[in-house]
């Protein structure tokens, strides 16, 4: 029985891996799983003969197998123990005695029962797990190396008047540095870190939620007091030194099953200088909520400030072409600069394009009068529109944080694309040039003094995702140079000069893929900055699994797809999008040190695909889906619809070889690369919980402090991590009780400086959800 069992095995695993590889070789691909499948099916033969020659035939294909692994893929050990385990395992098996007996057919009565001999499989084994100890040692994937120390400026503009040991806004000033000046916490005690206080903010995940309901809070300090919002919009004030609960505001936002992002990134504070010390509402907290409103609060004890707006609110809705609930809301804190408040708005991602406009508003903060709208569908006309005006249906919308130099009076807004995101069939003259782009207004009068786009034509959702990070760079010939730092989803990070928008390090043009459907077309070159973290091509041998099987699937899959590279056009018959919609970099954007002059950041790289699908031939059950990232987008009122989702294996793991989460460090003078290393663990990616080191996806942003090290979560694996800044090398992590998806924040009391983070989970990546706000500091 044993031995037609282990026959049967070898015989299946040689089928299908037969079956497939031929598939594969008509597709041009590797003969390898071909190959291998027709040797297994012969050693299952053998097997049924009892034949020792088996042992040889296998033993010579763990030889050959190892061989063509190291040829693709060098030492990588993830990409070799993929490729090699499943056939070293069958050969321990063939190695058992029992196994072996089976083998040996007898010719004389003394033969009976005596195995065949172990070592045609064992030396074979025995190099294959020499070349993985091997592997262990090294990570062909990282890049080694130290950012400068030197710090180039001893004065530092920080932005805005924020004390050192405060946090007043999402990226702690108005310039979104992440950084703090703090530096009780430094590379050599940060491993004392431990938990001051954890406080639990009620507000869970529930059944009836959409799916991407997600914990994304970066409080703010100000005072004695964090401020902080949750998913479903509560507004929280809590004591910075014990975490205990001062106020709590709910603004009754409801649930929406239209609504595509259950969210809430922060909250904005304000103290008005006209108004006298204690008086009410003169210190303000703006809320904004998933059903469209902004709330003014009163710092102080949480109540509607009734002076601002309506009784206190201002309904976002006004003024918009289309008003379906749960089409548009803000997801992130406006800003404010001087006397105004400005605040964009997210749109669902490929429902309709019935959408609402991406029109940027600024009101007076103390009453909520609108002051100025930048509609990109109507540039040049900034006045406030009129009762029964509306703006322009449609237009690239900023879901984002923004960023504010109040000095050059500019506001800097990352801009997203018009709904389809994959079709650019007739847009407007207008959509096509600030599309995917960063653009500066005036603050007083709304007017776009200039504009970068990142992509022309986008067909690819590369929305500019993250808050522009603001800070003086200190050129090679000694001259200062206000800079803007803009991360994006393909990978790109541009230095430009904020006054102007031009480059400070170069941006370059370079030839893009065509084919685009029918009616549409591509760009014939797309930018590519100096400093980038784009990946490479992927090809063949980059398709991974956790066994031969589904690797070779994927391989199958690669082959199927449209891909000629980054900016493939969507199609019919479906395209490969890497980096794909969660980018390189998303809305955690990246944090820099404004002395030294440097950037640490979380490049992230998953495939993704997307097909297209004619209206007339999306199936009538799925005409009311919402996929956003994964599933149908229905695009209602275009020619197309559109399938995407990760490019994922038949087991639900990434087609792509890890790591799929990276740390990395750059001098933001010279545009080089200090270090890349894999980041996080597949600790809760696994049914086991296993610390393999893979280099795992996150979405969150890190955080510097002036002693050296870095903050960041977001990982999938639920930590929160302090690295070194200098090299990348991680040196504490604490283990949350929920996906970590969010941006840490550090700030002083007591005389003690605290690090905070958010840990409640991510309905898109799947992390465990939670209500948690935890505090460290470091041991007495």
């Amino acid at each position: 029985m044993l031995n037609l069992f282990t026959a049967i095995v070898f015989g299946a695993l040689g089928l299908i891996l037969a079956v497939g590889g031929a598939q594969l070789v008509a597709l041009s691909g590797s003969p390898y799983y071909l190959a291998a499948g027709i040797v297994l099916m012969i050693t299952a033969v053998l097997i049924v003969a009892r034949r020792a020659e088996a042992l040889w035939l296998h033993g010579l294909l763990i030889l050959a197998s190892l061989g063509w692994a190291v040829y693709e893929v060098g030492f990588d050990w993830w990409q070799l123990g993929t490729r090699g385990g499943l056939i070293v395992l069958l050969g321990l098996w063939l190695m058992l005695p029992a196994v072996r007996r089976s083998l040996a057919r007898p010719r004389r009565a003394e033969d009976l029962g005596r195995a065949a001999n172990v070592w045609p499989v064992a030396i074979p084994a025995v190099v294959s797990f020499a070349v993985a100890g091997y592997a262990l040692t090294i990570d062909p994937y990282d890049r080694a190396g130290s950012l400068p120390t030197d710090k180039v400026t001893q004065a530092p503009s920080y932005g805005g008047d924020v004390p050192n040991g405060e946090w007043h806004q999402y990226g702690r000033t108005p310039y979104g540095q992440r950084y703090s000046p703090l530096a009780e916490i430094t590379t050599e005690n940060v491993d004392k870190l431990e938990v001051a206080w954890t406080y639990q903010t009620g507000d869970v995940k529930l059944p009836d939620d959409v799916g991407e309901t997600t914990y994304q809070v970066t409080p703010l300090k100000v005072g004695d007091t964090l401020y902080l919002c949750t998913p479903h919009n509560w507004a929280i004030a809590v004591d910075a030194a014990t975490g205990k609960e001062k106020w709590k505001f709910d603004p009754n936002a409801g649930l929406n099953p239209d609504r595509q992002h259950q969210t809430c990134r922060g909250v904005t504070y304000y103290a008005d200088p006209a108004a006298t010390a204690g008086a009410e509402c003169g210190a303000r907290v703006y809320l904004p909520t998933s059903d469209a409103r902004l709330i003014a609060l009163d710092a102080a004890t949480g109540k509607v400030c009734e002076s601002f707006a309506d009784r206190g609110t201002l309904r976002l809705e006004a003024g918009m072409p289309y008003n379906p609930a749960g089409y548009y809301y803000s997801t992130s804190p406006p800003v404010v600069a001087g006397d105004k408040i400005i605040i964009g708005g997210a749109v669902n991602d490929n429902y309709s394009t019935k959408s609402q406009s991406g029109v940027i508003r600024a009101f007076d903060v103390n009453t909520g009068a609108l002051v100025w709208n930048w509609d990109s569908g109507n540039p040049a006309e900034t006045a406030p529109i009129g009762p029964g005006e509306t703006y322009t249906a449609n237009s690239p919308n900023s879901w984002s944080v923004f960023s504010v130099d109040e000095q050059l009076g500019l506001v800097y807004i990352p801009l997203g694309n018009q709904v389809p995101d994959q079709i650019g069939i007739g847009r407007s003259e207008s959509v096509e040039k600030y599309s995917s782009s960063i653009v500066a207004l005036d603050i007083n009068t709304g007017a776009d003094r200039w504009v970068r786009q990142t992509v022309h034509h986008d067909l690819w959702d590369m929305d500019v995702p993250a808050q522009p990070v603001l800070l003086d760079i200190t050129t090679k010939d000694g001259t200062v140079v206000p800079a803007l730092v803009g991360p994006t989803k393909q990978g790109d990070i541009y230095v430009l000069d904020r006054r102007t928008g031009a480059p400070i390090l170069p941006i370059d043009e370079i030839a893009a893929p065509g084919g685009a459907v029918e009616g549409d077309f591509t760009a014939p070159t797309q930018p590519i900055t100096k400093l980038t973290f784009r990946p490479e091509r992927l090809e063949e041998k980059d398709m991974w699994g956790v066994t031969l099987i589904d690797q070779m699937l994927c391989r199958i899959a690669l082959h199927k797809l449209k891909y000629d590279g980054q900016y493939t056009p969507p199609s019919l018959e479906g395209t490969l999008v890497y980096p794909g919609n969660f980018g390189t970099f998303n809305w955690g954007s990246v944090a820099v040190d404004p002395e030294r002059q440097v950037m640490f950041g979380m490049p992230t790289y998953l495939a993704f695909t997307s097909r297209l699908v004619p209206r007339d031939q999306i199936p009538p059950k799925e005409q009311s889906q919402k996929g956003s990232e994964q599933g149908l987008n229905r695009n209602d009122g275009a020619p197309y619809g559109v399938y995407m989702g990760p490019f994922l294996s038949p087991l639900g793991i990434p087609c792509q070889a890890p790591p799929w989460g990276t740390v990395a460090g750059a001098d933001l003078r010279t545009g080089e690369i200090a270090y890349q290393h894999r980041n996080g663990t597949v600790m809760d990616m696994t049914p086991l919980p296993l610390p393999f080191k893979v280099g795992v996806p996150g979405i969150g942003g890190p955080m510097i402090t002036k002693g050296g090290v870095v903050f960041l979560g977001a990982a999938v694996d639920n930590y929160l991590r302090a690295y070194d800044l200098t090299t990348g090398k991680e040196l504490w992590k604490a283990r949350l009780p929920a996906g970590g998806q969010a941006t840490p924040m550090t700030y002083e009391q007591g005389g003690k400086q605290y690090v905070v983070m958010v840990a409640g989970g991510h309905g898109s990546v799947g992390t465990r959800p939670g209500d948690y706000v935890i505090a460290y500091t470091l041991a007495e």
